[in-house]
C-alpha cells in the first residue's frame, strides 16, 4: 500500500505542545465571528427581520436545561480523554473501529438523552414538519414515487410537508422501509439515525488507511468520536445522510471494483437523499484521484453505480433534475424567501464552527502550513508517473499532497459552493454534517501532544449547546 507523503516537521514549538501564536490567532477569530453571529442575530431578531431563528446563527430557541444525559455524556468524554485517546494510537485496528462507534453512539445518545428520552429522541422526527409524518400516507411507494415532483410546492391540498419536500424521495423512502418492515415510529426512527450517523467514525478512518494514512485515521478517529455535530445526528436525518456518504466514499476508497460499485450505488443513493449531494462528487472523485492503484477501475464502477440507482428512480418516475427545479421555487415559498442573505451568507460559517467544533480553524490553519511545506519540499514543478493516468506537473504534485491535505480542501470547497448558493440559509449546523466530518479530516495535523486539549474544547462545545439551547432538527 502507497504510504502517505511525510510532511515537513513542525516547528519545535508545535513539536512540544506549546501554544502556538497561528493558533490562538485562529481561535480568536473563530470567537469573533461566533460572537458576531450571535449578537447581529439578537439584533435582527429584536428588529423583526425574518431570521426564523431564535438562537441564530443555529436553529434552535434559548432554554438552558440539563437531564439525566448529563452524567452519561460527560463520563463518555472523559473516557475518551483518558484511555480512550491513549489505546486508540496503539489498538487493534478492528477492535478500534468496533469500540470507537459504541463510543460515538454512546456520545450521540448521552446527549440527546439531556433534553430527555422523548423530546431528545421519540418525538425528535414526529412533528408535522418531518418525514413520519408521511410515512402512514405513503401505501403504495411506485405511485408515490411516481407522483413525487408533483407535490413538492407548498400551498396545494397534497403538498409534502416541509423536510419531505425539500428532498429527493429517498429520505422519505428510509422512513417507509423501515416502517416496513416493523420499525416503524419515532423511537425506531431515532435510533436508526443515531446508529448509522455513527458509522461515520468507521468509514472517514478506513478511506484514510485505504489511502495510505493509516497514522491519520488514529489520529482522527477520537475527534469523530466527541463530534460536537453529535447534538443533531441524535436524532435527525441529516445523520442517515451523513452516514450513507461517508460510507459510499469509503468504500470508493478500498481495493477492488466490486467495493467502488458499491460505493458509487451508496453515493448514487445519497443523491437522492439530499439535492445538495451533488456536491458530494468533488469528495468522490479526490478520493477516486488519491487511490494507490486502479483508478480508473474504480471510475467506472462507481459512475456505473450511481448511474444505476438514478436511472432505477428515473424509471419509478422520479426525475432528480425536475424535482431539483420544482425545490427551488418551494424553498421561496417559505422562509428562505425572508431569511437575509447578506447574513446568514457569513453567520452559516458560525453554525459550521459549533457543528466541526472549535478544533477546525486551527487543524485547517496547519493543514495550509503543512501542504505548503511539503509543496517546497518537493522542488521544482516535474513529472511524475503515478498509475492510470501519469500524474504530470502540477496536478502530480497535487495528488502528492495526500489525503489529510486534499480531503479537507475538497470538503472545504463544497461548504463554500453551498453557502453562496444561497440554498442553505440557516441550519447549517446539521445540513453541512456530511461535509464536517472530512472537514475534520484537518485534525491529523495537530501535534498529538495537543490532541486531549482540543477534544476537551469539542467535548465542553458540545455540552455547552445542548444544555444552553433547545436544538431543532
Amino acid at each position: 500500500m502507497r504510504s502517505a507523503p511525510t510532511l515537513r516537521r513542525a516547528p519545535a514549538a508545535d513539536r512540544t505542545g506549546s501554544p502556538h501564536r497561528g493558533d490562538l490567532v485562529v481561535v480568536a477569530v473563530e470567537a469573533a465571528l461566533l460572537a458576531a453571529a450571535v449578537v447581529v442575530g439578537l439584533v435582527l431578531n429584536r428588529r423583526g427581520v425574518g431570521l426564523h431563528a431564535d438562537a441564530a446563527p443555529l436553529y434552535a430557541t434559548w432554554r438552558p436545561h440539563a437531564g439525566w444525559g448529563t452524567p452519561l455524556a460527560a463520563l463518555v468524554a472523559l473516557a475518551v480523554l483518558g484511555p480512550g485517546l491513549r489505546w486508540a494510537r496503539t489498538a487493534r485496528w478492528g477492535p478500534l473501529l468496533a469500540v470507537g462507534w459504541l463510543a460515538a453512539v454512546a456520545w450521540t445518545l448521552a446527549l440527546a438523552l439531556v433534553d430527555g428520552w422523548t423530546a431528545g429522541l421519540t418525538r425528535r422526527l414526529t412533528p408535522q414538519a418531518e418525514y413520519l409524518h408521511e410515512v402512514p400516507g405513503v401505501t403504495d411507494i411506485p405511485r408515490m414515487l411516481a407522483g413525487f415532483t408533483d407535490r413538492i410546492l407548498d400551498f396545494q391540498p397534497d403538498s409534502w410537508s416541509t423536510h419531505t419536500a425539500g428532498h429527493p424521495p429517498g429520505a422519505l423512502l428510509v422512513f417507509v422501509w423501515l416502517d416496513r418492515i416493523g420499525l416503524g415510529g419515532g423511537a425506531a426512527a431515532a435510533l436508526c439515525c443515531v446508529l448509522v450517523g455513527a458509522t461515520v467514525v468507521v468509514s472517514v478512518p478506513v478511506t484514510l488507511r485505504a489511502l495510505g494514512a493509516a497514522d491519520a485515521a488514529r489520529a482522527v478517529l477520537p475527534f469523530l468520536v466527541l463530534l460536537p455535530g453529535a447534538v443533531w445526528l441524535g436524532a435527525s436525518a441529516d445523520a442517515v445522510f451523513t452516514g450513507v456518504v461517508a460510507a459510499g466514499l469509503a468504500l470508493l476508497a478500498v481495493r477492488g471494483p466490486l467495493a467502488a460499485l458499491a460505493g458509487g450505488l451508496l453515493l448514487g443513493f445519497a443523491l437522492h437523499l439530499s439535492y445538495g449531494f451533488v456536491l458530494v462528487g468533488a469528495l468522490a472523485v479526490t478520493v477516486v484521484v488519491l487511490r494507490p492503484d486502479r483508478r480508473r477501475a474504480a471510475l467506472v464502477a462507481a459512475t456505473a453505480g450511481a448511474a444505476a440507482v438514478t436511472v432505477l428512480f428515473v424509471l419509478s418516475g422520479f426525475r432528480w433534475w425536475e424535482g431539483y427545479d420544482r425545490v427551488v421555487e418551494r424553498y421561496y415559498q417559505g422562509w428562505a424567501a425572508d431569511r437575509p442573505y447578506a447574513y446568514w451568507v457569513w453567520a452559516n460559517l458560525a453554525a459550521l464552527l459549533l457543528s466541526a467544533g472549535p478544533v477546525l480553524g486551527p487543524a485547517l490553519r496547519r493543514t495550509v502550513v503543512a501542504a505548503r511545506a511539503a509543496w517546497l519540499a518537493a522542488g521544482p514543478v516535474g513529472t511524475r508517473r503515478s498509475g492510470w493516468t501519469g500524474w504530470t506537473g502540477w496536478t502530480g504534485r497535487l495528488v502528492g499532497l495526500g489525503p489529510t491535505v486534499l480531503l479537507p480542501a475538497a470538503a472545504a470547497l463544497v461548504v463554500a459552493a453551498a453557502d453562496l448558493s444561497g440554498m442553505s440559509k440557516a441550519e447549517a449546523e446539521r445540513i453541512w454534517l456530511p461535509f464536517a466530518v472530512w472537514l475534520l479530516v484537518a485534525a491529523a495535523h495537530l501535534p498529538p501532544s495537543t490532541h486531549r486539549r482540543w477534544l476537551a474544547a469539542q467535548a465542553v462545545t458540545a455540552l455547552l449547546v445542548n444544555h444552553l439551547l433547545r436544538t431543532v432538527s
